[in-house]
This record gives structure tokens, sequence and C-alpha cells, in this order.
């Protein structure tokens, strides 16, 4: 029994020992921390700045993406009307459309016309 009760007193005084020990390196640890706040303080501004920077990255890569499909689009779009336009400025076509008009193609030379100054 003596021999329960002396581990008993040991365990306590390791405990009290080790609270000790514990309180007195918290101590230390924050005296650590406050001597050291401002390279703290710097750390975190840097991490805050770093972690700006990949979302503005990211979302700088997600507009110059949308910004390329929006150009191949327009692209497409750009050619689509250049080839109709080529086709419709075709001589056969522009005769073809304005017959209805009553007009026609004239086969003949082209007359001079010519205005006299009546001074």
């Amino acid at each position: 029994m003596e021999h329960i009760l002396s581990s008993g007193l040991k365990t306590e005084v390791m405990a009290k020992k080790n609270d000790i020990f514990g309180q007195i390196q918290s101590f230390r640890l924050s005296g650590f921390i406050l001597s050291n706040l401002v390279y703290f303080l710097f750390i975190g501004f840097l991490a805050i700045l770093y972690i700006g920077n990949a979302h503005l990255a990211e979302r700088n890569v997600r507009n110059i993406q949308e910004l390329q499909r929006d150009i191949r689009e327009m692209r497409w779009s750009f050619m689509s009307l250049q080839s109709e336009n080529m086709y419709n400025s075709l001589r056969s076509e522009v005769v073809d459309r304005v017959k209805d008009d009553g007009l026609r193609l004239h086969r003949g030379k082209p007359i001079k016309i010519v205005v006299r100054d009546e001074k």
C-alpha cells in the first residue's frame, strides 16, 4: 500500500512539474511570439497577398478563355459574311438582282456625255 501511495505522490509531483514546465514553455512561446509579432504580421500579410494574387490570376485566365471563345465566334461570323458578300458581288448575281427593277446589262460601247458651257 505504501508503494501505491508513493507512486501516486510521484505522479502528482510529476504532474505539477509538467504543469510548471508547460507554463514556462507557454510563457516562453508567448514571449517569442510577442517579440517577433512584426514578422508574423508581415508573413500573414504576404500570405493574404499570395492568395489574392492567385484569385486574380484565375479570374484573368477565365476572362482570357472567354475572350478567345468570342474571337473564334466573331472570326467565323466574319468569314461567313465575307464569303456571302463575295458571292453577292459577282456580276451575274448583280444582273439577276437588278433585272426586276428594269435595269439590264449594256452590251455596247459606253456613251460619252459632253456638257457644253453656255457663256
